[in-house]
């Protein structure tokens, strides 16, 4: 999606998946899963600056409002993460 494009661009971003998650307000907002590249430690800051990044480059509506760093991804035998079971996390 164009939102895992964007957040691959980060520096600190090894792999991304965005989820839409509901929300009472806006119908659905979206939630980024993200692993981090070695050099990088999860922070709260860091968070925020992937959040920032994101939102300069697509339209409002479509940054991640909830980032959650993963060490590894669900993935399918052919290597694509399986979104549903992030979905599901919650």
């Amino acid at each position: 999606s164009e939102i895992e494009n964007q957040l691959l661009k980060h520096p600190a971003v090894a792999l991304a998946a965005a989820v839409g998650y509901p929300d009472e307000m806006r119908g659905h907002l979206v939630k980024a899963f993200i692993r981090l590249n070695p050099d990088y430690e999860q922070s709260e800051k860091l968070k925020k600056e992937i959040s920032s990044f994101v939102k300069t480059r697509l339209a409002a509506h479509e940054y991640p409002r909830i980032i959650e760093f993963l060490e590894e991804f669900p993935l399918t035998t052919t290597g694509k993460v399986m979104r549903r079971v992030l979905r599901d996390r919650d």
